[in-house]
């Protein structure tokens, strides 16, 4: 079988050429100097619940899996200040319905004191970028057509995403303002990707300076 033959095989069928159903992604566990604090935030910003916690380990979720996070918070952990230029992962994401819960949520967490460190229209999304208590980057994004089906269709065909894979920057709290002048969904999308909603400031990409 050849390899478009196998993309196609795959994309129809979520099944892979030796005839097994491809797994999807459980759970990521991150090790932890900040247990107590990390459980709290989780809950705040994506209604994660504890299934399980002693002094050493949780398990989270915010559906209806076992756990969707594992937090380790063994003895000997150390933070590493030098985290933004080392390799490893950049972000976890979490997908609201809407924009409308997105811009929501941004409400919330800008009351508890809690702002994104940049946000941007990626095209396909409209991602807000947070920093959790140990200084990992947790995206809360809405599809920008509430379709993966039309976003994947757009991401592996539109020139404007080849140009710009990473969007146009965006302030939130002018998001919010189009939002509640009762802009729609698709309409502030569309002017967000045109420029329109642009922030004062340089966004920290929490990328090592080139």
């Amino acid at each position: 079988m050849g390899t478009t033959q196998l993309k196609d095989l795959e994309k129809q069928t979520g099944v892979g050429e030796d005839g097994i159903a491809h797994p999807a992604l459980h759970h990521v566990n991150l090790k932890t100097t900040r247990l107590a604090e990390m459980i709290d935030w989780y809950a705040l910003a994506v209604g994660m619940r504890t299934n399980f916690r002693d002094e050493k380990i949780a398990f989270l979720t915010n559906d209806g899996a076992n756990h969707r996070l594992a937090l380790l918070g063994v003895p000997g952990l150390s933070d590493d200040p030098e985290k933004v230029p080392h390799a490893g992962m950049h972000h976890s994401a979490f997908e609201f319905e809407c924009l409308e819960d997105l811009l929501g949520r941004y409400g919330t967490l800008k009351k508890a004191g809690h702002e994104p460190h940049f946000c941007v229209d990626h095209g396909l999304t409209m991602s807000f970028y947070y920093l959790d208590p140990d200084g990992n980057s947790v995206e809360l994004q809405a599809d920008n057509y509430s379709d993966w089906e039309v976003s994947s269709e757009w991401i592996r065909t539109s020139p404007d995403f080849a140009a710009d894979p990473i969007g146009r920057f965006v302030d939130p709290e002018r998001l919010c303002q189009a939002s509640a002048a009762g802009a729609s969904a698709q309409e502030i999308h569309e002017r967000a990707y045109a420029g329109e909603f642009e922030p004062s400031g340089a966004p920290d990409l929490r990328l090592p300076v080139a």
